[in-house]
């Protein structure tokens, strides 16, 4: 289950990535575009900025954008950046591996083998969509592909 923070992370990037990426918003403004709450909003940019998603300009005219292209920037990574593993145990993490405790044999283990297909079906899904396709799936098909209604 993604966390509060985590989910509150996606609702601001995707802020972000509706915005030119030239213009910087407020945290005020990306909050209330999303009825987040601003103090932990903050926490939660800053985490982004330093994971190099976001990028930050602090005084007049400052504010939030993204440090690359919403089609560069997975809800994988975002996952990854604010939860930790995406691996349901840690036997089954890529990068975070830990032998379950009281695990007999890895290699006959029933649990481990469906709990990797579920890791490799939640990593495919999560590092398989953008910033850019989770926007363009809300979009009418004409307006995805940069087709002008007429």
């Amino acid at each position: 289950m993604l966390s509060q923070k985590c989910k509150y992370a996606l609702q601001a990037l995707l802020v972000l990535a509706r915005e030119n990426s030239d213009s910087l918003l407020l945290v005020s403004d990306i909050a209330a575009a999303e009825n987040l709450p601003k103090k932990f909003l903050e926490a939660i940019l800053l985490e982004l900025n330093r994971n190099g998603l976001v990028r930050s300009r602090r005084g007049r005219g400052g504010g939030y954008a993204l440090a690359k292209p919403a089609d560069l920037i997975t809800f994988g990574q975002v996952v990854r950046i604010m939860d930790g593993p995406l691996a349901p145990l840690s036997c089954v993490s890529v990068n975070y591996y830990r032998r379950c405790d009281d695990c007999r044999d890895e290699q006959s283990c029933e649990i481990r083998r469906v709990m990797r297909r579920v890791r490799d079906a939640i990593a495919s899904e999560l590092d398989g969509t953008s910033l850019a396709d989770a926007l363009a799936e809300g979009r009418p098909a004409a307006l995805a592909i940069g087709q002008v209604a007429g």
